[in-house]
């Protein structure tokens, strides 16, 4: 790493003590650029604005949970089915234990969404790929039957939206969700097995 990434590195810790203490709200730069001992001048060279660095702090952690996630690609001994529902409950698990942790990264985790909806489609590629290479393991093996791997693993992430980022659609305990996402789960396998035919729709009405 150079000096400057030791840098960037040194206020993104320092934004999120800060943002699990007070909240994303409640902090300024300024606040920022005593904890880091820095000029606020000098906070600007390294990021614009603090949703920047709220924003850098989120990409981290997706990275992060993405490459959790592509280990499951290899564990020996799962189907592609068991696959499917490891990815599922994991990521649910894993992002419901985070926020209830911190639960101030829900209103960062909100802010970041709506003003910054690049950075979401940029998190849910990441995770749409494991998908993919799932449901193509699973045509492999013979166990699924589908056209279109891609656009199915994209359809999935679209029904199992709600699990991904539990928080900021429910205040529903853990046990329930798990409850709905089993139910989620079987639906889809059922169809992934039984080769029912999905397909992308017209381009036109993907637009409109």
């Amino acid at each position: 790493m150079t000096s400057q990434d030791d840098t960037r590195q040194k206020i993104i810790n320092a934004a999120k003590e800060r943002f699990a203490h007070y909240g994303y709200g409640k902090t300024t730069m300024a606040d920022l650029a005593d904890d880091t001992q820095m000029s606020p001048g000098n906070l600007y060279r390294y990021f614009p604005g603090k949703l920047d660095i709220a924003e850098e702090i989120a990409r981290e952690a997706s990275i992060r949970t993405a490459e959790q996630l592509s280990r499951i690609l290899t564990r020996p001994g799962r189907s592609a089915s068991e696959r499917l529902h490891d990815f599922l409950f994991e990521d649910l698990r894993e992002t419901f234990q985070t926020l209830e942790r911190d639960p101030k990264l829900v209103e960062m985790a909100q802010i970041i969404t709506a003003e910054r909806p690049h950075f979401h489609n940029e998190g849910q590629k990441r995770e749409r790929e494991v998908l993919r290479r799932i449901v193509e393991y699973g045509n492999v093996s013979g166990e699924f039957s589908v056209a279109d791997p891609e656009f199915v693993a994209e359809m999935i992430q679209s029904a199992t939206l709600k699990f991904s980022y539990p928080q900021l659609f429910t205040r529903l305990p853990l046990a329930r969700l798990e409850r709905e996402l089993e139910g989620v789960f079987q639906i889809l396998v059922a169809g992934l097995k039984a080769g029912v035919s999905i397909s992308e729709p017209h381009r036109d009405v993907v637009e409109a």
